[in-house]
Formats: C-alpha cells, sequence, structure tokens
C-alpha cells in the first residue's frame, strides 16, 4: 500500500508586536479664536484728577504689527477707558460701547457718569461671558463729587473701585512700583501724603520706561491722559522701539 504524504500549505503564523514606542505620538488639532497682542496700561487716582495711560505697541510673537495703537478710549469728558490684550476684541468692545453711550445719550440728554459707565462696562462683559472679549479693561475718571475714580475689571465683568490699577503684558512690573510709591506699602508713615498730579506723570513715565527694559510687548510710545475738572490733557512720550 502507497503512503500518502500530507504538506502543510498553511501560512506561518504571525507574531503581533504591542511595542508602544513603535506607534505614531497621539496629534490633536483645534482653533483658538483668542491671541494676545501686548501692551500695557496704568491708572491712578488722585485726590481731584486721573492719570490714566497705555503704549501703543500691537505685537504677537516677535512681530511688531504696529506702532501707532492707542490703547485709550474717550467715553466723556471726564472719563476714559484703557484696554490691552486682543486688538479685535478691544476693538469691538468700543464699538458696543459707543452704541450704548449713543442711545444713554439720546434717551438721558446728558453724558453718563464715571460710576454709571464703570456698572456699564460691566454689564457688557458679563452678558458675553460665554465667550468673553480678550481685552483687559480699566477705567479711569472723576465721580460726582470730582474725586479721581480708577475701576480694575476681570475678563466677565467684575470689577472694584481701587487707587491704582495696571492691566496687560508688563502688569507684574508696574504694579509692585505703585505699591510702594502710591500706596506707601509696608512703610512706617503715620499719615499717606496726597501725590500731586505732576509727579503721578513723572511716575507713570518711570514704569512705562521700566517695564520696557523687561517686556518686549511693551514699547514705541507712550500716551498719558491728565483729568481733571479742566477737562482732559494729553500728553505723548517716545518709549523704546526694539
Amino acid at each position: 500500500m502507497a503512503s500518502l504524504a500530507f504538506q502543510s500549505t498553511a501560512a506561518p503564523s504571525q507574531t503581533m508586536s504591542f511595542d508602544q514606542s513603535a506607534a505614531s505620538p497621539a496629534m490633536q488639532r483645534g482653533f483658538d479664536p483668542y491671541v494676545n497682542n501686548g501692551g500695557s496700561t496704568i491708572a491712578i487716582a488722585g485726590k481731584d484728577y486721573v492719570v490714566i495711560a497705555g503704549d501703543t505697541r500691537v505685537s504677537s510673537g516677535y512681530s511688531i504689527h504696529t506702532r501707532k495703537f492707542s490703547k485709550l478710549h474717550q467715553v466723556t469728558p471726564k472719563c476714559i477707558i484703557a484696554a490691552s490684550g486682543m486688538q479685535a476684541d478691544v476693538k469691538t468692545l468700543r464699538k458696543v460701547l459707543d452704541a450704548k453711550l449713543s442711545l444713554y445719550k439720546q434717551t438721558h440728554h446728558k453724558d453718563i457718569s464715571t460710576t454709571s459707565f464703570a456698572q456699564l462696562l460691566s454689564n457688557t462683559l458679563y452678558g458675553n461671558r460665554f465667550r468673553p472679549y480678550y481685552s483687559f479693561n480699566v477705567v479711569g475718571g472723576l465721580d460726582s463729587e470730582g474725586k479721581g475714580a480708577v475701576y480694575s475689571y476681570d475678563a466677565i465683568g467684575s470689577f472694584e473701585r481701587v487707587q491704582y490699577s495696571a492691566s496687560g503684558s508688563g502688569q507684574t512690573l508696574m504694579i509692585p512700583l505703585m505699591d510702594n510709591q502710591v500706596a506707601f506699602k509696608n512703610q512706617s508713615l503715620d499719615v499717606v501724603p496726597d501725590l500731586p498730579l505732576e509727579r503721578v506723570v513723572d511716575m507713570v513715565k518711570d514704569a512705562f520706561v521700566s517695564a520696557t527694559e523687561r517686556d518686549i510687548y511693551t514699547g514705541d510710545s507712550l500716551e498719558i491722559a491728565c483729568i481733571t475738572k479742566e477737562g482732559i490733557k494729553y500728553e505723548t512720550v517716545p518709549l523704546r522701539r526694539d
């Protein structure tokens, strides 16, 4: 009897590899609508005045987009809002506020007070809280008694009245100077002196000159507004351009 020989034709078994090092890294794709265009603002309230200022640089990364963008926006003859952050959101917020201010003036036949505008800005920011304006805001003006008033805000409208405030990329460089030279914190003084307007203006200039040495997003020019009962006086000071 002839023997039958059977030859297996099955494919050889393949060994599966579970080596994670060979797998490609996970990738995530998304869209971020926000960009910080830098810049800094500051406001200081005195007994019967407010000094509010901001630089004019708009940049992102290592690129300067413009050197002439004003961060100050006059609301009334006694009130100014200063804002840094995303230039597009700052401009949009200004348009929204201007429309509301126009409606207020047509309804009440007078300019809005500084205190009322501070609340209006808070309501506007809070109303857009689910897609906040990427704008760091400071409001400065004279109140109904003629005293200097400064209001500081977060992104969704929480605010408080303070003696001084700063916002933007140079904030952390300016606030310590204000703590020492405006509030006289941690100093042995029986009475905190009232600072004259001229000294505060010089202090603001020094704060921005110092900030431009450490912050590349602040520079080019410094726009200062002095708000008094006589009105608003503007001054422009050159800063570092590199």
